[in-house]
């Protein structure tokens, strides 16, 4: 069949098997799903945020998790290097806001079908089948794969299945049961960059409600403030979602020890006294108006029955009729909207999946495994993950070729040794 099968055509897996290829070894990609790439159609939106345009070791500082581990495969292949792969492969790229990395034509396609071309350029198989079972030597070795259609010989496999987050794309967890059927150590996956549900239920009152520009501060149960962004939130039936918390979610990694608070600065661009100001103005310039109507040049409309209620301002009130203490609490609510967070999303709903393989059992320069001889492991597979902005397609990218490079070394060697015997 081939010297080198891949499993999954993800980011990972489709980097791993164009390195290979580009060492000199023969290489066929196995993929469940009909196309590939499909988790990469709904990354950035649908616009594929294929990496960040920063330094390796800004990655590495954007990584809360293992990120040592990474070190080799970031240096050898940085953002810098992702960017100048897509261009050769014909997708302008630019970068927008917090340096995140788009196709200029925001389509997640283009990406995909650049790697599609460069596949069949390269002349990779691609074989559509769900791999059930690494197949082993007495020894221990690898000596190919099983499927559900049938079984394949090689001499080395890259394992890049995926996590366990949006499992409709195929990152259903066979990855961990494959490798932890071979003794490796599987780090409890869970979820990360997912929406979270809250203690609160004034939020599903202003579901669908987006806020721009708003400030979140997240502290655990000792007020420490664990993360602290500007940005976009969303709110939902079940709580908060959106870009910012997708961030915040990756700081919190412990529901079962932690209680965690957050707290939305709905007017970060102005200090307390001068909003302060604005509200006497404002109640003093429609004295006469219920507060439910005078809110309006404040917040938007879903948002008035929720931070009146909060403030303990009934909405028929007058607004010369508010109290300074009223007034206190109004501010207050401004710039200090409490909510308390009852937990995570399920991990399907996460962008990536928090855990994985074990880190101390992969070579961090080759990715192959210290447990069987002729396996490779790569991309959301491992137990890092990153933070929202291409960190973790670019951790992708990075593990996937050291995984392509390393799996074409030992083929090579393990023939030469086979010829000279």
């Amino acid at each position: 069949m081939a010297d080198l099968i891949v499993i999954g055509a993800g980011a990972a897996g489709m980097m791993a098997a164009l390195a290979a290829s580009d060492c000199g070894i023969s290489v066929c990609l196995i993929e469940r799903n009909e196309k590939v790439g499909r988790k990469l159609y709904i990354t950035g939106k649908g616009r594929c945020n294929v990496t960040n345009h920063c330094s390796p070791q800004e990655v590495l500082e954007h990584t809360p998790h293992n990120s040592r581990f990474l070190y080799g495969a970031m240096t050898r292949t940085p953002p810098s290097f992702v960017e100048g792969f897509f261009e050769k492969l014909g997708v302008p790229l630019k970068v927008e806001r917090g340096n995140r990395v788009f196709p200029k034509s925001d389509k997640a396609a283009d990406v995909i079908d650049a790697l599609l071309r460069e596949l069949r350029r390269k002349k990779i198989q691609i074989l559509k089948d769900r791999v059930v079972e690494l197949v082993t030597s007495p020894e221990g070795t690898i000596t190919g794969v099983k499927g559900e259609l049938g079984q394949y010989p090689c001499q080395a496999v890259i394992l890049a299945t995926g996590g366990a987050s949006y499992p409709a794309t195929g990152s259903t967890g066979d990855g961990y049961t494959m490798a932890e059927r071979l003794g490796h150590t599987i780090i409890e996956p869970k979820p990360s960059l997912v929406p979270l549900e809250t203690v609160e239920d004034f939020c599903s009152q202003m579901q669908g409600l987006a806020l721009k520009n708003v400030s979140l501060k997240v502290k655990n149960q000792k007020n420490k403030v664990l993360f602290h962004e500007q940005g976009e939130l969303l709110f939902t039936h079940f709580g908060v979602s959106g870009p910012l918390v997708l961030s915040a979610s990756a700081h919190m990694r412990d529901y079962q020890k932690e209680q965690y608070t957050f707290v939305i600065d709905l007017k970060p661009a102005l200090e307390e006294q001068t909003l302060d100001a604005r509200l006497v103005r404002e109640l003093s310039e429609q004295s006469n108006r219920d507060m439910q109507n005078v809110m309006g040049a404040l917040v938007p409309r879903l948002m008035i029955p929720v931070v009146l209620s909060l403030a303990q301002i009934p909405p028929e009130r007058k607004a010369h009729d508010v109290t300074k203490g009223e007034r206190r609490r109004l501010l207050d609510t401004l710039k200090a909207l409490t909510i308390h967070i009852k937990g995570p999303r399920p991990i399907a709903e996460a962008i990536v999946t928090s855990g994985g393989i074990k880190v101390g059992e992969v070579d961090p320069k080759t990715m192959a495994s210290k447990k069987v001889q002729g396996l490779f492991l790569c991309g959301e597979l491992l137990d890092v993950d990153a933070y929202t902005g291409g960190f973790n397609l670019q951790i992708a990218w990075a593990t996937g070729r050291a995984a392509g490079e390393g799996a074409a070394l030992y083929v090579q060697s393990t023939q030469m040794e086979q010829k000279s015997q």
